[in-house]
């Protein structure tokens, strides 16, 4: 009798510590992001076109066809079709696949530029529009979208791109998203891989307090970003600020519970 309450104690001590503040389904409120104050800048004259904040940077000929790139986990060709006078469009490849189509559209007067995008690195593509400010102008004579761009706002992403699901452990915390991604990491520091990740990224989890994580994303060994969630005292969002170590910069959004 006594092992058998002793076993039941055990078991529902498991379970109490494995809830977690962080348990449930969370969208992200795109009406809530802020986005980096850095811009992006390009270039895109004599039919070369070159992404000069991209790491790695890429240079390559923007005549359409693909091209070869290296030291980017999502992709390694590009291809740069020329629409128009004010339009580009530029497909990302790996092994043949389209991982990534963006159509980037400068307005009349070229202070705006909207990019449309198609993401197809996860199992579910996800769609949406970005729009951006220009800081300030390319060379003479080169295409419209060559210059600075600040994100000033995230018109539209698909549900799929905005949903994620965490589940808390005992020692640790799953997360997984609609699109076929998911990890399954204790709070020992250690890496675990995502999976359904073409970038094959890894992640460490470290718990911050009761109500905060911190997420550590690696790739072959290096830091690439570091994500800071706290859940709100009310239990009903989450506050996200992801450093990307790659580009030196910082976004903060804030993510909902829907269940």
């Amino acid at each position: 009798m006594k092992k058998l309450l002793l076993a039941a104690v055990l078991m529902a001590s498991a379970t109490l510590f494995a809830q977690s503040p962080f348990d449930g389904t969370w969208m992200t409120k795109l009406d809530t992001a802020k986005f980096p104050t850095k811009p992006d800048k390009y270039s895109l004259s004599n039919n070369m076109y070159e992404c000069l904040t991209c790491v790695p940077k890429i240079a390559v000929k923007a005549d359409g066809d693909d091209q070869k790139v290296t030291g980017h986990p999502y992709y390694d060709t590009i291809a740069v079709h020329v629409v128009n006078a004010s339009s580009v469009e530029i497909v990302e490849k790996k092994d043949g696949k389209v991982m990534y189509t963006d159509t980037a559209t400068v307005s009349a007067d070229g202070n705006t530029m909207t990019d449309k995008f198609t993401d197809t690195t996860e199992t579910k593509p996800v769609t949406g529009e970005v729009t951006s400010a220009r800081v300030s102008a390319g060379a003479a004579g080169s295409h419209a979208m060559s210059g600075a761009w600040r994100t000033s706002k995230v018109d539209s992403v698909s549900s799929n791109g905005l949903t994620v699901t965490y589940q808390g452990t005992t020692d640790g915390l799953k997360m997984s998203d609609p699109n076929g991604e998911s990890y399954d990491a204790k709070f020992d520091g250690k890496d675990y891989p995502i999976a359904g990740d073409p970038g094959h990224t890894m992640v460490s989890l470290k718990r911050i307090g009761a109500d905060t994580i911190e997420e550590t994303d690696k790739r072959e060994g290096k830091v690439v970003g570091v994500n800071h969630m706290t859940v709100s005292k009310d239990g009903k969002s989450i506050h996200v600020v992801y450093s990307d170590k790659l580009h030196g910069t910082t976004t903060t959004v804030t993510m909902e519970k829907q269940s």
